[in-house]
């Protein structure tokens, strides 16, 4: 039962809170200094622990009602859209999505960890079992590679038609990666264990069919933007699922609603570099631009890519959202 004396110490920080929701009430979140942000966020968090304690004393239905109303309007202060704008746009991904990557840095490599253990079982498998490879990649494909072939020719013939069709699909399996997370993140794994597995068959066939320079050579250019892009999705769809498992003192749908927003940042961020990497696969990958040159450019591109994802400050938890 909850008592008078946790009341009386409670109820200064509700004031306080309320009293930094009615400075908002005009200006929105610019009318708050950096440390009054820091303090709304403390105290949104305070709250919504309060919360999930009160609930569980049934004599106070009055306060539960209360706490759920001003925090209801705190997560819209905190949350509500803002008016967009070019620089807004360019402000999220030079300085808010890298520090938000970072912010989920152990869901990405999660996603990477499931990743790399399916293509070493795809591997291992193909290896030991040649016929494995048919059963995962169909026979076609197979007679493709035995004949030294690559499967990629006909995307020089339509480059235009093919890059449009590689990031539509690139972005559908992006985004059910991420949709898949609210199954506690089973679906997400799933996706995860599935691609991991095709590269890891894909390339022990090529390599035992003497195509593993035509397979990397290919599939290095765009595919050390489009690979990382993936993992930021299944790292996005981690953190909705971490969100639906695991909310600790919050209250399951604020955690939830908390996780959902940061996860769908990280996925948002990914689309650009989904976009390149399509790009890339339909007018570079399938070129006959020797070897060399194309690992050069994938080195040089993952290069990029990591010095912007760990470059710059981080920012304050308004900004990417909190841990639990």
């Amino acid at each position: 039962m909850i008592s008078t004396y946790w009341l009386d110490k409670r109820k200064p920080h509700w004031d306080r809170l309320e009293e930094l929701l009615g400075l908002t009430s005009r200006s929105g979140l610019r009318a708050l200094s950096r440390g009054e942000l820091q303090e709304l966020s403390l105290l949104y968090r305070q709250t919504a622990a309060d919360l999930a304690a009160i609930r569980e004393d049934p004599s106070s239905p009055h306060f539960a009602r209360y706490l759920n109303q001003l925090l209801a309007r705190a997560h819209n202060t905190i949350y509500a859209g803002r008016r967009g704008s070019p620089l807004a746009v360019v402000r999220f991904f030079a300085r808010t999505y890298p520090a938000v990557f970072r912010h989920n840095l152990r869901h990405c490599l999660a996603a990477i960890a499931i990743f790399l253990v399916s293509a070493v079982v795809g591997a291992a498998l193909t290896w030991q079992d040649p016929d494995f490879k048919v059963k995962i990649l169909g026979p076609q494909m197979v007679e493709t590679i035995e004949r030294h072939e690559m499967w990629t020719h006909s995307i020089l013939a339509v480059k235009p038609l093919a890059s449009s069709a590689i990031m539509t699909n690139n972005m559908s399996v992006a985004f059910t990666t991420f949709a898949l997370g609210i199954t506690a993140g089973l679906g997400t794994i799933y996706m995860m264990v599935l691609n991991g597995l095709m590269l890891g068959v894909i390339a022990t066939a090529c390599a035992m069919s003497d195509m593993s320079l035509a397979l990397w050579s290919f599939v290095l250019p765009h595919g050390v933007l489009e690979l990382p892009a993936i993992f930021m999705s299944a790292g996005a769809g981690l953190r909705l699922a971490h969100g639906l498992l695991f909310p600790g003192t919050l209250p399951r749908s604020v955690s939830l609603a908390r996780a959902g927003g940061e996860a769908t940042r990280l996925l948002l961020g990914s689309v650009p570099i989904l976009i390149l990497a399509g790009v890339i696969e339909a007018f570079v990958s399938p070129t006959s631009i020797a070897p060399s040159l194309k690992f050069a450019m994938a080195g040089a591109l993952i290069a990029l890519l990591l010095a912007y994802l760990f470059s710059g400050r981080e920012i304050g938890d308004e900004g990417i959202g909190t841990r639990e």
